[in-house]
């Protein structure tokens, strides 16, 4: 079974995601501290998961001033990459953009994130309560997540049907 470890980078916090690549059920996800997402970059992940790909959300420039927060994320994002390459010596993650998520999953490049998560409910979780959270008795396929997890799964969703050719 071939596991996707997908990271949304922020500047400080980041959500991730390891995703079953065959059944795209999320088995562990969090938004963590850079420091802590750092960890798994490196492979210690939690439950003794193991992930066979890596992904992490690229930034694009479409030619507008950005702030210092864009810059340091840039960081993580290297850091990141060079965590998930060291010792194992098979190159680096896949570096994925937002637009092409938003393509993939949307069909547009003007969706927003909650298009985005819009349509992973419309596909993973159709008519469950509480965009397919579910409720504590009946959890759903989304159960505990939150901010910037649903864009990290939608990367990893992205590199399964992309990437990994595998059929959901």
């Amino acid at each position: 079974m071939t596991r996707i470890l997908a990271i949304d980078p922020g500047n400080v916090e980041s959500g991730w995601c390891v995703v079953d690549a065959e059944t795209r059920k999320p088995l562990a996800f969090d938004k963590s501290a850079n420091a802590q997402v750092l960890e798994l970059a490196y492979g210690y992940l939690p439950d003794g998961i193991e992930a066979d790909r890596r992904a992490i959300e690229m930034v694009a420039s479409y030619g507008m001033a950005v702030g210092r927060e864009v810059f340091e994320t840039c960081v993580w994002i290297g850091r990141f990459a060079e965590a998930m390459t060291d010792g194992r010596g098979d190159g680096l993650p896949d570096l994925i953009y937002r637009r092409d998520i938003k393509l993939h999953h949307c069909h547009s490049a003007k969706a927003k994130d909650a298009n985005v998560r819009q349509a992973l409910v419309d596909r993973f979780a159709p008519g469950q309560p509480n965009h397919g959270k579910g409720t504590k008795a009946e959890p759903g396929w989304f159960h505990g997540f939150r901010a910037d997890v649903w864009q990290a799964y939608a990367l990893a969703v992205y590199v399964a049907d992309v990437r990994e050719g595998v059929d959901s």
